[in-house]
């Protein structure tokens, strides 16, 4: 079969729904206008731990307009029967609304107000008064004890650190933060009998829909999703909380279809968060600076009902050639609310650690750091041996440092000054996984040679309406203008999580799928068509190119789909594209080189980025234009990570001091310097799926964070190892 002409892929095209979103005609979870809505509002718990004892709701059901005040007190019981295929692990206890009078953390939602207007709503859920037995909480990691150990080993890591002949043991920590996403998380809930509609805020439709299945006891597709845009998720929107069980309660309780959207404030501990960690990293090597030992021991919060864990384990048993390696990773129970994925989740938590312990003994033996990685770069995957699908780090350091004009940089630090401001160059590795799950899309072309590809996946801004139907174009040979991608509906063909990376390369793989079996089905029926140009040809031997098929060597031999589905009296050919990941003996990731320079001033501590420059080998680039957004926010959120971001507890009783935007740094245009991202050419990774990409989204972040701390460094001399660096830190 030859290959199809590429017109739209690797182009730099705008985004499809761009218009829609600029001018305000995008419809978001809590913008979609449902006749004959009420609106809700939590009530949330004011202790960290404890009962309660009782709800005092007459002055709230005294106001006018309030419809009902829910419970635990008259609250319907739930199944919770768990959900065999949710993405939480195994074991498992979702948080269970208004089903006991147990308080788990502070701000747990205790109690839910409907009203006819969301002002009155507010207002009742304030004159709702609720009695406690507070009990003691735990809520910090430093002093609660920690769980049982996820343990990895090759080699003897301890004999050889013991041994080496240089060695470092240092300990970093990282704090909570939280992904303040632009949109708020937010549902509308709606019964229809037994049957339940919910415009939800969320990267995984189907997941939602089965979790929410599984609370109510009800069969899936009883259960419908519409989630057709998503204001930023960051992996925050990628599980069922709380409010959207909250939401489907009050609208079964009251009949009515409810509107429930979550205060900036409660989205701290009514959704998820990337967890504090406490990571001590122990590396021995040679003179030359070749590592013999790594030893991890890692520390993260979770919370009391359920166990959070993600893959921060990995970065540091494959990204250096170390032939002796031992970590153990505790999660400590705590009176917190249930950790969730964040962007980069557990890479970027590990590159942070491994990173910054990698130019700490490049400085300790006098070797740049660029070469001290070079001097441990494996030649397959030290953690299982198994090749690398692809892995151009040489090429990404070695194009970095050429572009980034790292030869110009004196090592000493402290030693480039520009007026008041010390000037410090940094750099770091980040990888992230290639995951690999099952997706479907369905195809229908039309007979006027338009198009409609749909996947029940998200798009919370990456820009899936247009990578997807760049895909599809160039498989059906249509134009753009002439394919449409629909998503963000339970009712379409299931699709993996938007999230991991994993959303191009999975349900891309089935969208081409399936716009490959079309295009050949057209082709088939017009070869054996006695009334076609074509017929007779070698069906091998066609392509499409603008919606018309004709036969490579001579476009003039051809007809349009129109055409020939028109004669055929077909009004359209349709079918169900799908991708499943079989075995694979090839180690998969994304990899990226990030390079920063930093001004600090020498007596004020203030750190300014000045500018950054990404390096990935991230496969196949479907969008240029997207991709490059992509890393440039990538790098905005490692900017955040390094310097800004983190979440402030009152221990006393688990309250979150900074629960807004105004306390909760976050990067803004003034924070943000020149930024560039380069993508290397020809690193299509067929091995890794149909489509040769990798996925983007994670590893333009991972390694941000460590790069801006390896240049405070060279700019200082000072070696922060708390995240986010501050002033204080650097005075």
């Amino acid at each position: 079969m030859s290959p199809q002409p590429q017109a739209a892929v690797g182009a730099p095209l705008t985004r499809v729904d761009g218009r829609l979103k600029v001018t305000g005609k995008a419809t978001y979870a809590a913008e979609h206008d449902i006749e004959g809505v009420v609106h809700a509002v939590i009530v949330d718990s004011t202790i960290g731990r404890g009962r309660i004892t009782g709800i005092d709701t007459r002055a709230a059901l005294a106001q006018p307009g309030v419809i009902k005040v829910i419970s635990h007190l008259n609250a319907p019981r739930l199944v919770y029967r768990g959900n065999p295929e949710s993405i939480d692990p195994p074991g498992n206890k979702q948080l269970r609304i208004f089903q006991d009078d147990k308080v788990l953390f502070h701000g747990q939602p205790v109690a839910v107000v409907v009203a006819t207007t969301l002002e009155t709503a507010q207002h009742a859920a304030s004159l709702v008064k609720v009695r406690y037995d507070a009990t003691k909480s735990s809520t910090d990691m430093a002093s609660a004890p920690a769980g049982e150990p996820v343990n990895y080993a090759r080699g003897d890591a301890d004999k050889a650190f013991a041994s080496a002949a240089v060695r470092l043991d240092v300990t970093y920590q990282q704090p909570r933060a939280h992904h303040n996403a632009m949109e708020p998380h937010a549902t509308i809930a709606r019964w229809d009998g037994d049957k339940l509609t919910l415009w939800d805020k969320t990267q995984w439709p189907v997941g939602t829909q089965k979790d929410v299945a599984a609370q109510f006891g009800i069969p899936n597709d009883s259960v419908r999703i519409i989630a057709p845009f998503v204001g930023g998720g960051f992996g925050s929107a990628i599980r069922a909380w709380p409010h959207i069980a909250t939401a489907a309660i009050a609208a079964r309780e009251t009949g009515r279809p409810v509107k429930l959207v979550l205060s900036r404030k409660q989205m701290y501990f009514g959704t998820g968060y990337r967890p504090a960690y406490e990571y001590r990293v122990r590396l021995g090597s040679d003179r030359r600076g070749r590592v013999s030992a790594m030893v991890q021991h890692l520390k993260s919060e979770t919370s009391t009902y359920e166990n959070f864990t993600e893959g921060v384990l990995h970065a540091g048993q494959m990204v250096y050639n170390a032939p002796n390696v031992r970590q153990d990773y505790r999660t400590v129970p705590l009176d917190v609310n249930t950790p969730v994925w964040m962007r980069g989740p557990g890479f970027a938590t590990a590159a942070f650690a491994v990173e910054s312990a990698m130019d700490e003994l490049a400085h300790k033996l006098g070797i740049d750091p660029i070469e001290l990685r070079l001097r441990n770069e494996p030649e397959e995957d030290p953690s299982n041996g198994l090749p690398f699908s692809t892995r151009r780090l040489r090429e990404c350091l070695a194009t970095g440092a050429r572009e980034f004009g790292w030869s110009r940089r004196n090592p000493k630090p402290r030693s480039t000054r520009d007026g008041d401001w010390l000037i410090g160059t940094g750099m770091a590795i980040g990888i992230m996984d290639v995951p690999r799950m099952p997706a479907q899309a369905r195809v229908r072309l039309d007979a006027d040679g338009t198009a409609l590809v749909e996947a029940a996946t998200s798009d919370m801004g990456p820009g899936t309406y247009t990578s997807q139907a760049q895909v599809a174009a160039d498989a059906l040979g249509l134009t753009m203008r002439n394919v449409t991608f629909r998503l963000g509906d339970s009712t379409m063909p299931p699709t993996p999580p938007h999230g991991g990376s994993m959303t191009m390369a999975m349900v891309g793989s089935a969208v081409q799928d399936g716009c490959d079996t079309v295009r050949k089905q057209a082709i088939k029926l017009a070869v054996e068509d006695e009334r076609s140009p074509l017929y007779g040809a070698d069906a091998g031997n066609v392509v499409v190119r603008g919606g018309r098929l004709h036969v490579k060597d001579n476009p003039a031999r051809g007809e349009t789909y129109g055409q020939l589905l028109t004669r055929n009296n077909r009004t359209h050919l349709e079918v169900l594209g799908s991708y499943t990941p079989g075995e694979t003996r090839f180690s998969m990731y994304s990899y990226s080189v990030t390079f920063a320079e930093v001004a600090v001033d020498a007596r004020l501590g203030l750190v300014r980025v000045r500018r950054m420059l990404g390096v990935y080998d991230a496969g196949r680039i479907i969008s240029p234009k997207l991709a490059d957004s992509q890393a440039l926010g990538g790098q905005v959120g490692g900017i955040g990570a390094a310097l800004l971001e983190h979440t402030v507890t009152d221990h006393r009783d688990g309250r979150i001091v900074n629960a807004d935007l105004a306390n909760y740094m976050v990067p803004v245009n003034a924070d943000i310097p020149d930024l560039r991202a380069i993508f290397l050419d020809g690193g299509d990774d067929r091995k890794a799926d149909p489509i040769g990409v990798k996925g983007l989204g994670e590893v333009v972040h991972i390694g941000v964070a460590p790069a801006i701390a390896n240049a405070v460094f060279h700019a200082t001399g000072r070696r922060v190892r708390e995240l986010p660096i501050t002033v204080e830190a650097l005075l």
